[in-house]
């Protein structure tokens, strides 16, 4: 998939590889460097492995390969070539040993730039999104973006990756935030070839992480259906300053119903935003809940999906009631009406036997979200269709 530089003398590689060879077998990397100069010797070095998707991998599994030589490597800007040679070790079909080469990176000349690794990050805060596919509703990703930008500031980016699910109405939502310079998109429909794990998400995560590793001081890594959420008396920059002793840290889940709406917005619930309206929260206690994560990321090796388990530095996930994020599950892709089922009452048992209770935390800020999107872009998504 990809490699980057980690520093003067490490590197990252991210790809995919056999699932057997990796749960049967006993397959193993090694890094060379090969200046351009072709006198200056090959550098050699052993590499880790990591397998950062928890054996949820299918036909392929993701691996990412640090390689870190002894000393600096094309360090003089001289420019060169990282190999990476991966070994069967006598598994697969037969039992001989069969090594491919793979030219991980190529560096031209005078492309280094050694301040980077040192210099402070562009941004403050940076999105790694995972892959989006599928019949996306155009609204509820304008909505997400807008909410998300706000929350984040002036000193923020978002990195989405289009595995299908950027069709044209929906990449008119994203347009007036990449002219704005809020957004990146990558194309990575490529990958769907590959039968791994959900899209390939570990293995995009994995490379948002390393791509982006020098240009923020935390990355964020949700999806597009969560809303991260600090209390009012409090703001995201006091939270994360309060978290900055650990590398890692993860954010608790407050589950929306997808349908329940209040008996308010009935005949006008088209006009309202998502999170306006879906306002009624899963209130079951004692089960365990995905948690999202953000990480300062030059301290991270490899990442996961809910959080990352190769992280120099500390980890908590003590962060209850300073910040947690709610979650629309099944409403990202469905190109209808959310609301299905009108309500009056701060608390119910749902069709689905699932308690809920009424929570307007999000409904309140929806004004605010919807004035920041006009002063920011104008009008121009007024229309946004389901």
């Amino acid at each position: 998939m990809s490699a980057y530089r980690g520093g003067l003398n490490t590197f990252a590689v991210m790809g995919l590889s056999s699932k057997p060879l990796h749960v049967y077998g006993n397959p193993s990397y090694q890094c060379h460097w090969v200046p351009q100069n072709s006198s200056s010797p090959t550098a050699v070095a052993a590499a880790y492995k990591v397998l950062p998707d928890w054996g949820y991998g299918h036909v392929y599994t993701v691996v990412v390969v640090n390689c870190t030589f002894p000393s600096p490597v094309g360090h003089d800007g001289s420019g060169g070539k990282l190999l990476l040679l991966a070994s069967t070790n006598g598994g697969g079909d037969t039992k001989s040993n069969v090594t491919d080469t793979i030219v991980a990176l190529t560096e031209k000349p005078e492309n280094l730039d050694p301040n980077r690794f040192s210099s402070p990050p562009k941004y403050e805060y940076l999105y790694c999104g995972s892959s989006l596919f599928g019949q996306l509703s155009p609204q509820r990703i304008r909505e997400w973006l807008a909410y998300h930008v706000r929350l984040f500031g002036e000193r923020s980016h978002f990195v989405i990756h289009d595995a299908g699910g950027i069709h044209p109405d929906v990449m008119e939502v994203f347009k007036p935030w990449m002219e704005k310079g809020y957004v990146t998109m990558h194309d990575i429909k490529e990958q769907e070839r590959f039968d791994g794990y959900y899209h390939n998400q570990f293995l995009i995560v994995n490379d948002c992480l390393h791509r982006y590793k020098f240009d923020a001081k935390w990355m964020f890594f949700f999806d597009v259906d969560e809303f991260i959420f600090v209390p009012r008396k409090s703001n995201l920059k006091a939270v994360m300053d309060s978290l900055s002793e650990y590398t890692q840290f993860t954010i608790e889940q407050m589950n929306m119903s997808n349908k329940l709406c209040l008996s308010d917005d009935m005949g006008v619930s088209h006009k309202k935003w998502g999170f306006e309206k879906l306002v009624y929260r899963d209130a079951r206690r004692g089960i365990r809940r995905d948690r999202k994560y953000a990480v300062q990321p030059r301290n991270v090796f490899a990442t996961g999906v809910h959080m990352s388990q190769n992280v120099a530095g500390k980890t908590t996930h003590k962060t209850e009631g300073r910040i947690m994020y709610f979650h629309y599950h099944g409403t990202i892709a469905e190109r209808r009406e959310p609301c299905q089922e009108f309500v009056n009452t701060t608390s119910l048992t749902g069709k689905d036997g699932i308690p809920y209770v009424l929570d307007n935390t999000l409904r309140r800020v929806a004004g605010n979200v919807k004035k920041f999107e006009f002063k920011m872009i104008g009008p121009r998504l007024k229309r946004t269709r389901q």
